[in-house]
């Protein structure tokens, strides 16, 4: 089977240096597989978006040579795929609608104990839930191994598509990673938390999970991971080689000197031949970006 991998940004704000890294991560471990590389748009959210973000994405990626196969896919494209999944589980019971509030769900412990599983109710006000029968208690990172998830949460029946009509992230990255044919997944260790209830949704379509690699998060001088809510800059695309090399060595590739101020074709081309996963630091590590 060949290797296809992906880099799925929101489009909530332009690419800072941990989006780089994330982005990177990925191309690399493709690259050095011989196998596609896919860019998707994770649009699904119009209240985070911010105007003009996706092009902008586009083409900071586009400056930095990280060219990508194929078409970019739009994941507003595949609210129809969505909805016939959500409908096919609740004709099934294997999903349910639900009108639980957080602040109920907070008042009995923080977690959602199926209060709405067997009740009928329509989808007015109401969302939906997957029925969690066969808990995913852990699952294999290509980097750090066994991952033990939380019990309470492994055995949640989470949201797949919100009160307000939005579909979930879960829901729609399972999907449109199986309709991308993706095989492997890499991206940032903040994501790893999510990981187990998306191996469930893969159980639920009988499908077969992708294989998963975590990376270490990029922080900031006060400890927080590097995003768009905390105002991390942009990166600079008229000069991506410095951030290309720093990118490079938060990974744990330290680019030879001689290829210090190297064009972007040069430091990609050296980080595909030299690629090597042992060398990522690992997720748990508190590093700080340049």
């Amino acid at each position: 089977m060949q290797y296809v991998g992906r880099f799925a940004p929101s489009p909530s704000g332009p690419l800072h240096f941990g989006s780089l890294v994330a982005a990177l991560g990925s191309y690399l471990q493709a690259r050095a597989n011989q196998g596609h590389w896919l860019v998707r748009i994770e649009d699904i959210d119009p209240p985070r978006e911010v105007k003009g973000s996706a092009d902008a994405i586009l083409h900071t990626l586009d400056a930095y040579g990280l060219h990508w196969d194929d078409t970019v896919l739009y994941q507003h494209t595949r609210y129809d795929a969505y909805q016939s999944q959500i409908e096919t589980w609740l004709n099934d019971e294997n999903a349910y609608y639900c009108q639980c509030t957080r602040r109920q769900i907070k008042d009995s412990g923080g977690i959602y104990l199926g209060t709405c599983r067997h009740r009928t109710l329509n989808s007015e006000h109401s969302a939906v839930r997957i029925c969690i029968d066969n808990p995913v208690a852990e699952f294999i990172d290509i980097k750090h191994g066994t991952i033990q998830m939380d019990s309470t949460m492994a055995t949640e029946d989470f949201i797949i598509k919100r009160r307000d009509g939005l579909f979930a992230y879960n829901l729609a990255v399972v999907l449109d990673d199986i309709y991308q044919g993706v095989t492997e997944v890499v991206r940032g260790a903040d994501l790893i938390e999510p990981t187990g209830r998306q191996v469930s949704l893969y159980q639920k379509l009988d499908a077969s999970p992708v294989s998963y690699l975590h990376l270490p998060l990029a922080l900031n001088a006060d400890g927080n991971k590097l995003s768009k809510q905390n105002h991390a800059p942009a990166i600079d695309n008229a000069n991506p080689g410095p951030a290309l090399e720093a990118a490079m060595a938060f990974l744990g590739h330290h680019v030879p000197v001689d290829l210090h101020g190297a064009n972007r074709e040069e430091l990609l081309l050296w980080g595909i031949e030299n690629w090597q996963i042992r060398k990522l630091p690992i997720a748990t590590e508190v590093i700080t970006a340049f």
